[in-house]
């Protein structure tokens, strides 16, 4: 189990992380989302005892990640696929963990058939590999403990979609086997697929977090008028959140029979008017992280989120 308790990191003004609590729970993939900047990559590697936090703790079966005794036996990281001794072949890579580790050799090999690195492929120079096959070696690196633990920033960069299909059936099997997954990925589609529990971040808090099934329920209702524009201007004067809707139209943040009252007081004319359905991932996503994004295109300016 990873724990994370009141987790703060700054950088001279800069707040990387501002006060993050969560758990990542055996058994259990945990997808970590947020957008670029948003404090992923800082809060990962806090937990991976590469940067010191500021405040608060992050622990990993209830030790901070330098007070285990040697930790890849039982925590496995993937934070850049790049980072591989390019002068090196995908063997000896493993090989050299392995001797650092204290396992058998014999794991190098059951790695590399785990993540369907070929013989002639581990032969092979990591110069000459493509993004997919770091990534590969990468997974391989840090299964090669038969760790409890697994924490991995964007593992599916590179790889093709029967590489992501792999990649997906790979942790879903080590989550249902009793490990702990912690994933960060931009592909929310995947995340969407294979994750149990989800975590948002957004200019380094926590913005939401829960199931996936908790976080994706249908809330709210579907509205849309005849007037689009002035149906946006009703709900705005009201003080309703409303997010565009699929095929024109709003989802709002009230219940059907509030939405259909601010429609009628103000005598717009509703072609659609239905209980929410559950949102997908990237839907949530853009709502909750709307205030955080890079780049942001005003639609229906008459309508405020």
């Amino acid at each position: 189990m990873i724990e994370v308790k009141n987790l703060s990191k700054r950088y001279g003004d800069f707040v990387a992380v501002d006060d993050v609590s969560f758990t990542c729970k055996p058994g259990r993939v945990t997808g970590f989302l947020g957008p670029n900047g948003a404090g992923k990559s800082t809060t990962m590697r806090i937990i991976a005892g590469l940067t010191p936090a500021g405040a608060g703790t992050a622990t990993i079966r209830g030790a901070a990640y330098r007070d285990i005794p040697n930790p890849t036996l039982h925590v496995g990281v993937l934070l850049d696929a790049s980072a591989q001794h390019a002068g090196r072949t995908g063997r000896e890579i493993l090989r050299l963990s392995a001797m650092t580790l204290g396992v058998p050799m014999s794991r190098v090999d059951d790695a590399l058939a785990m993540v369907s690195l070929s013989k002639e492929e581990a032969g092979r120079r990591v110069r000459n590999y493509s993004l997919g096959m770091r990534q590969r070696l990468g997974i391989a690196n840090a299964l090669l403990g038969d760790p409890g633990v697994l924490i991995l920033d964007e593992p599916v960069n590179g790889l093709d979609p029967a590489g992501i299909h792999w990649m997906r059936t790979l942790l879903r099997d080590y989550a249902n086997r009793g490990g702990t997954v912690m994933l960060s990925s931009h592909l929310l589609h995947e995340i969407e697929i294979i994750a149990d529990d989800l975590i948002v971040i957004g200019h380094g808090k926590i913005v939401a977090q829960g199931t996936k099934e908790e976080l994706l329920a249908g809330t709210g209702a579907i509205v849309r008028a005849a007037d689009n524009d002035q149906l946006g201007r009703a709900l705005s004067a009201a003080d309703v959140a409303a997010h565009p809707a699929d095929g024109g139209g709003f989802r709002v943040e009230v219940a059907p029979d509030v939405a259909g009252r601010i429609a009628l007081d103000a005598r717009v004319h509703l072609v659609e008017l239905r209980g929410g359905d559950g949102a997908r991932l990237e839907e949530m996503f853009l709502q909750l992280t709307q205030k955080t994004q890079r780049d942001q295109t005003t639609v229906n300016q008459g309508v405020q989120s």
